[in-house]
C-alpha cells in the first residue's frame, strides 16, 4: 500500500511542479498584497512614514466622521455617482447587446464580418485614445454639437462633457457602446436554443413577440444572469474613462467622480494609502454583497432547464 502511494506521488510530481509558479504568484502577488492592504486600512500611511495604527478611523470618516474629522462628503458622492453609473449603464448595455445579438443571429451574407465589427468597440473602448476621442466628441465644438447645429439648426448647445448635468451620461453612453463582450456571449446562447422550440410554437400560432418572452428569454436567463454579474463587477471598477475625460479631477463638480477614481486620488494624489486601502475593502464588500444578493434572487428568475 505504501509503495502504491509512493508510486502515485511520483507520477503526480510533474503536475505539482507545474502548479508551483501559480502558487508562488497567488501567495506573493495576490494573497499577501490583499492581507497587507487590509492591515493598511486600519492605519494612517502616507508612504513617507511607517503605518500608524488608528483602528476604524478610516471607515468612520467615510460614513459618519470622528471627533476630530468630519464625514468625507466626496466619498459619499463618489458612491452615489458610481451606483448611478452601474445601475443605468449595465441594464442598458445588456438590452442593447441582446438586441444586436439577435440581429447577428440571422443568416446573412458577411455575417462574420458584421459580428467582428460590432465587437471592435469592446476592444477599443477601454483605451486612453477612445476616452480622449470621446472628450472631443462631446466638447462644445465637438462633432455632436456640429451635427445638431447643422441638421436641426440648434444653437447655444452645452459642452456635454463639461456640464455637470450631462457629463455622467456621456460616460454611460461610452460604457453602453462597449457592448461587444456580452453580445458575443448572448449570441452563443442564442445559437444553443433548439430551432424545434420556435417551429413548434409557430405551429401553435405564437408570433415573434410571444416566442421572445416564452422561449428566448427563459432559455437565455442563465446567460443574462452571468452577463449581469460580470458587467456589474466591471462597472464598479470603471476608472480610465472618468480619469481621462475629467482630466483626473472627477469634474465638473465631481459629477464623474467614480469610486475607483476617488480611491486613486486619495492614494496617489494625497498619499493617503491607509484611507485608499479602506476604500478598496469597502468596494470589495459592496461588490460581494450585491453579487450575493444577485445569486440569492436568481433562484426565482433563472431557469437552467432542469427544474432548478
Amino acid at each position: 500500500m505504501n509503495l502504491s502511494k509512493k508510486r502515485r506521488l511520483q507520477e503526480n510530481l510533474g503536475s505539482y511542479m507545474f502548479l508551483v509558479p501559480w502558487l508562488i504568484g497567488f501567495f506573493l502577488l495576490t494573497l499577501y498584497p490583499m492581507g497587507y492592504s487590509l492591515y493598511l486600512s486600519f492605519t494612517r500611511f502616507n508612504i513617507r512614514t511607517p503605518p500608524q495604527w488608528i483602528g476604524l478611523n478610516n471607515y468612520l470618516v467615510m460614513f459618519k466622521g470622528t471627533e476630530t474629522l468630519s464625514r468625507d462628503e466626496r466619498f459619499l458622492n463618489s458612491m452615489w455617482v458610481t451606483f448611478r453609473f452601474v445601475f443605468i449603464s449595465v441594464p442598458v448595455k445588456l438590452v442593447f447587446a441582446l438586441v444586436v445579438a439577435m440581429l447577428m443571429n440571422k443568416k446573412l451574407r458577411l455575417i462574420g464580418l458584421y459580428r467582428a465589427l460590432y465587437y471592435i468597440p469592446t476592444l477599443l473602448g477601454g483605451s486612453v485614445a477612445i476616452a480622449v476621442l470621446w472628450r472631443r466628441l462631446f466638447a462644445s465644438d465637438g462633432l455632436l454639437n456640429m451635427i445638431l447645429h447643422t441638421i436641426f439648426g440648434l444653437t447655444n448647445l452645452p459642452a456635454w462633457i463639461s456640464n455637470p448635468t450631462y457629463a455622467l451620461y456621456t460616460l454611460i453612453l461610452l460604457a453602453v457602446w462597449q457592448f461587444g463582450s456580452p453580445m458575443i456571449i448572448f449570441l452563443a446562447g442564442l445559437q444553443q436554443i433548439p430551432r424545434e422550440y420556435y417551429e413548434a410554437s409557430a405551429v401553435d400560432g405564437a408570433g415573434p413577440i410571444r416566442q421572445f418572452f416564452a422561449i428566448t428569454l427563459p432559455s437565455l436567463s442563465p446567460i443574462i444572469f452571468f452577463n449581469f454579474v460580470m458587467q456589474m463587477i466591471s462597472a464598479f471598477q470603471s476608472f480610465t474613462q472618468a480619469f481621462i475625460v475629467s482630466g483626473g479631477s472627477g469634474g465638473p463638480l465631481d459629477s464623474t467622480m467614480f469610486y475607483s477614481l476617488y480611491l486613486y486620488i486619495k492614494g496617489f494624489g494625497f498619499s493617503e494609502m491607509g484611507y485608499a486601502s479602506a476604500m478598496a475593502w469597502v468596494l470589495l464588500i459592496i461588490i460581494a454583497v450585491l453579487t450575493a444578493i444577485s445569486f440569492k434572487s436568481s433562484g426565482t428568475l433563472v431557469s437552467y432547464g432542469s427544474g432548478e
